[in-house]
């Protein structure tokens, strides 16, 4: 009987332990999680807008022979591709229309798994739930989106 509550006492002391530790967990500020989301996505597309304007010949000719995005002219393809890639990612960086910017990145993504390289769906789901939880999430107190909507509010333009 005796050795039977010594163990009861060891699982509901770990219980407790575990419960605080989560209860910790909780209180972290999801703000920073948003900050290193919207920093660690708009890298990726960031570097490769870079690498597009960088040889733009080169750009053209892997939209063109390897890329092959249907529907859509490679010079075309290229142009929105290295456009949406470098301005959305400054967008997302700032914390300025966030949620918008997220839209044309994760077009990109879906047409980059479905006809471009599917063999990497871990890598573009990934992109995508970041994508995914800043559109619905939105970006955090540390965005430029924050101070506009607290000015907006501060001055009567939004309830």
């Amino acid at each position: 009987m005796i050795a039977r509550s010594a163990t009861l006492g060891e699982h509901t002391s770990l219980a407790i332990r575990l419960h605080q530790a989560i209860a910790l967990l909780d209180r972290f500020p999801l703000s920073i999680i948003q900050l290193m989301f919207r920093v660690a996505i708009a890298a990726v597309f960031w570097s490769s807008g870079l690498t597009k304007i960088a040889s733009w010949d080169t750009t053209i000719a892997l939209f063109r022979d390897e890329y092959m995005v249907p529907l859509v002219p490679p010079a075309i393809a290229a142009v929105m591709s290295a456009t949406f890639e470098l301005s959305c990612s400054a967008l997302i960086v700032v914390g300025l229309a966030t949620r918008l910017a997220t839209l044309p990145l994760l077009g990109m993504t879906l047409v980059i798994e479905v006809f471009v390289y599917p063999e990497y769906w871990t890598m573009h789901l990934m992109w995508a739930s970041i994508l995914l939880f800043l559109l619905t999430k939105g970006p955090g107190v540390f965005s430029l989106d924050h101070y506009v909507n607290h000015l907006l509010r501060k001055k009567g333009f939004l309830v």
